[in-house]
């Protein structure tokens, strides 16, 4: 495993993460013996990183995480977020519907708080809005009161995790403001299908010292390369929510990246050595939801790193949308 630090925050974290989506939501219906025993296995393989939200099953995903590794509290590195009216509204949210949020300082308060108590500890390394929009980056009485709570010593480093209630496109405005208005470390999704946000961002992250945690870096697995265009999803799975000319376009662009498969590195793994080829990027998240693949993707960083030959060919078909038309839903 390699080890980065968030920009200027002080706060170094491995740069393959456990991101706790996949085992405390009901997208992927795993149970919590099987959730503890991969968390302190990324552990024992020098994942250090973990991130998770108060509204991960209702925090359930921070309780997972203080189960399984509040024991080893200071070999982790903790983010969740915040945000998210889950306190007057749990029991209302319907699917993959947006929850209502609230940025008040008592919320934010007291969201903080209950983290607190939910992780077990006494801080958070990484705390982050969840799905901003512009007026909460400009709301001065928030960010007023993530100042205090980092004064209080509750809370390590701020960063605003981007979307994806907001298309790409849309979430540059608030990737803008929160790194040059608050110096905070952005969470995007990004990877060699959808680069668009990091593009943006980067060169910007960089000027100011701020680090990015990126997450999606499979594409929700296309980049596995494991996926047809006859491939279909269980009812109730994430992968439903996007268009079909997602998996579509995908399967195609995904066939001409074959050529960074090796014997020595998988494609999923190249995919991941791509993301971290970028200075800025600290962490990466990828989905993780059995020993297989958190096996795979832990190893990535000791894989061979992409050549010059690799970055620029990917450059070429990146830029050109690989060739390819969009495909119609």
């Amino acid at each position: 495993m390699r080890y980065r630090t968030l920009g200027n925050s002080g706060v170094t974290m491995s740069v393959i993460g456990f991101g706790l989506w996949t085992v405390s939501t009901d997208w992927w219906e795993a149970d919590n013996a099987e959730a503890i025993h991969l968390l302190q296995s990324a552990l024992d393989l020098g994942i250090t990183f973990y991130d998770t939200a108060d509204t991960y099953g209702n925090g359930r995903g921070e309780e997972l995480l203080a189960e399984a590794l509040g024991h080893r509290r200071d070999d982790i590195i903790i983010a969740t977020k915040f945000g998210y009216d889950i306190v007057n509204t749990a029991a209302q949210r319907d699917g993959h519907g947006e929850l209502p949020q609230d940025w008040s300082p008592v919320a934010v308060r007291a969201a903080c708080e209950a983290s607190l108590r939910r992780l077990r500890t006494d801080h958070i390394d990484y705390y982050q809005l969840h799905n901003p929009r512009i007026e909460a980056i400009q709301d001065d009485a928030l960010w007023a009161t993530l100042a205090d709570l980092q004064q209080e010593g509750k809370v390590r480093t701020v960063g605003v995790a981007l979307g994806p209630a907001l298309k790409p496109d849309r979430q540059i405005p608030e990737g803008r403001a929160a790194i040059i208005e608050r110096g905070a470390h952005p969470h995007i999704i990004d990877n060699l299908l959808e680069p668009q946000l990091g593009e943006a961002l980067f060169p910007l992250g960089r000027e100011h010292g701020v680090g990015f945690v990126v997450r999606v870096p499979h594409s929700s697995g296309l980049l596995e390369g494991h996926y047809t265009a006859e491939t279909t999803f269980p009812a109730g799975d994430h992968r439903n929510h996007r268009p079909r000319s997602w998996l579509l376009e995908g399967v195609q662009k995904v066939a001409q990246l074959r050529f960074l498969e090796r014997a020595d590195r998988t494609l999923g793994q190249a995919a991941l050595q791509w993301l971290l080829h970028e200075s800025a990027v600290t962490g990466v998240l990828p989905n993780i939801y059995n020993a297989a693949q958190l096996a795979e993707f832990a190893a990535a960083p000791e894989t061979p790193a992409l050549t010059e030959a690799e970055l620029a060919r990917v450059h070429t078909l990146v830029a050109s949308n690989f060739g390819l038309q969009p495909v119609q839903a």
